[in-house]
């Protein structure tokens, strides 16, 4: 059974994305609404909200205490989430859309529809001096797989080696149709990535792997006139412990999956909005849901926009 979270004041604006922290159950996401926001799952309690002068497109842990979001004024900003002091980190030519942490290179990660990947340095004392790299095409999402950087444009994936960004390491033509997101496998052994034509893709690194394993397959075709349709895959996040994976679409339904098996474990009941977001907590106890619209089509669902909490127990995630 989902539960809401209790907001005393509902979201102004949509979602655009949600993230557990490393370690707590405190829950970051950031909204259109221009606030970032910190719940406290545990307690019920919202523990901090940041309002900037931009609508928030993405946001990031970079530990317990500090989060980044990207906002539709270009700029990266770094929060303080014990102090509330924000400050910005530095600026993209056009919409930074993707932003991620790197532990193990204390580095911000972003990208965007300026064609360009930039990299700031956290451990320098002047962090807005940053690597910028320029791809061919507007990145469509990004993701960390260890000391590697999965970068989507289109309908291929590039693999950057943190240490030497001199040029991807790997280049895939990784699907037909247009990559809305893409995610790594927690044993970052290859990554999964979902469609504008609600396809999804499991990739693996490993050449015999991928031709053993590997495989595309349409996820929850809808019947609509009495034909077909694909719905387009907003986000998708692996279970960090079971290897199963959950979808979530632009029609509401949220589906689990068994990457081994090829087979589809359980459909949710159908959220009131678009699932704009994914996010499995640290241990994989709780999976969070945003619902909310995304922006994409003029007939979206119009509702409120919520998060909503599952506890991961209830259902079936492992193989």
């Amino acid at each position: 059974m989902a539960t809401s979270l209790n907001l005393e004041v509902p979201l102004g604006d949509a979602i655009s994305r949600i993230h557990f922290a490393p370690r707590s159950n405190n829950l970051l996401f950031s909204s259109w609404d221009s606030i970032l926001r910190l719940y406290d799952v545990d307690s019920s309690v919202l523990r901090f909200e940041a309002p900037s002068e931009a609508a928030l497109l993405n946001c990031c842990f970079e530990d317990e205490s500090s989060a980044f979001s990207v906002g539709s004024d270009c700029c990266i900003r770094r929060y303080d989430l014990c102090s509330g002091i924000q400050n910005v980190v530095g600026k993209h030519d056009d919409l930074a859309t993707c932003i991620e942490y790197s532990q193990e290179t204390a580095q911000v990660i972003t990208a965007g529809l300026d064609k360009k990947i930039m990299f700031w340095d956290m451990q320098m004392a002047n962090c807005n001096v940053g690597y910028s790299k320029t791809v061919d095409a507007e990145v469509e999402s990004i993701s960390l797989s260890g000391l590697h950087l999965l970068v989507a444009t289109g309908t291929t994936v590039n693999m950057y080696d943190l240490r030497n960004l001199n040029g991807p390491v790997q280049m895939k033509e990784s699907i037909d149709y247009r990559i809305t997101r893409i995610c790594s496998f927690p044993n970052y052994q290859g990554y999964a990535i979902g469609s504008i034509e609600g396809r999804v893709a499991l990739k693996f690194f490993d050449s015999s792997a991928e031709c053993e394993m590997g495989y595309v397959f349409r996820c929850c075709p809808k019947a609509k006139d009495g034909k077909y349709h694909l719905v387009a895959i907003n986000d998708l996040a692996f279970h960090p412990r079971y290897g199963t994976f959950v979808t979530g679409d632009n029609e509401g339904y949220t589906i689990i999956w068994d990457g081994q098996s090829r087979k589809r474990l359980l459909e949710l009941p159908r959220h009131p909005s678009s699932v704009a977001s994914l996010s499995f907590n640290g241990t994989g106890q709780l999976l969070a849901v945003a619902s909310s619209y995304t922006y994409q089509e003029e007939n979206e669902m119009l509702s409120s926009h919520r998060v909503y909490l599952m506890h991961v127990s209830d259902v079936p995630c492992k193989w």
